[in-house]
């Protein structure tokens, strides 16, 4: 079973919305996939009452959440996605300890990156491999990105931290798919946001195999795949 971690400090970063839009891309019958809502707010919960339908499953974490993770995998999920709250509240060292692989989402901004530095420390301290997601980002012009991502990655980059290649940009789609209590793979999926989405999920599919293949380093999303 294979456990993504959605987690950042900072409130607004997209976690629930990247967790929704990743979650709905990979469930199908052959593929069962499990969203933990471990975010007081429930957003995910909310999404998933406007969804109406059984994929991908959702439950809040037990205490502990290492009995949930248990229970998930003696029925057979594949894949779990869980959506933790911008704190440091236990539920977040907890998920970061069961992780194969954490995601963190920034919108490029000074105060965005700052809040990311405690999660990354986390992961580093448990030795679990993660990379940072360019969210919400202003859009390319042709293949060139904004100047405000570009800084953003130079700025990570010295820091040494994985940032996966690509980025979901801010769109309207992003917004409404949820709303209406779908991903966006559904909602359009000729989309440049399900494109985007799709490249994120493809990024982290082939990280989980290098990981669990044990080629993966022990702190870093593998270079191949970011």
């Amino acid at each position: 079973m294979n456990v993504i971690v959605v987690a950042s400090r900072k409130g607004g970063s997209g976690k629930s919305t990247l967790t929704a839009h990743l979650a709905a891309h990979v469930a199908k019958p052959s593929r069962r996939t499990l969203v933990i809502d471990a975010d007081p707010q429930g957003s995910l919960s909310l999404w998933h009452s406007l969804r109406g339908g059984e994929r991908p499953a959702l439950t809040k974490p037990g205490r502990p959440l290492s009995d949930t993770l248990k229970a998930a995998k003696k029925d057979g999920f594949e894949w779990v996605f869980i959506d933790t709250p911008p704190n440091k509240s236990p539920i977040v060292g907890e998920a970061i300890r069961a992780a194969t692989l954490v995601v963190i989402p920034t919108r490029p901004s000074v105060f965005d990156l700052a809040a990311v530095t405690e999660t990354i420390e986390a992961c580093r301290a448990e030795g679990k491999p993660y990379a940072v997601v360019m969210n919400a980002a202003p859009p390319r012009r042709g293949e060139s990105e904004s100047f405000m991502v570009r800084d953003a990655r130079a700025g990570l980059s010295g820091m040494k931290v994985p940032v996966w290649s690509g980025q979901i940009t801010h769109r309207t789609d992003l917004s409404f798919a949820v709303g209406a209590g779908a991903g966006v793979k559904e909602f359009d999926p000729d989309s440049a946001a399900a494109a985007e989405i799709a490249a994120l999920w493809s990024a982290i599919d082939k990280s989980v195999k290098v990981i669990n293949s044990a080629q993966g380093g022990s702190g870093a999303m593998h270079k191949a795949a970011a």
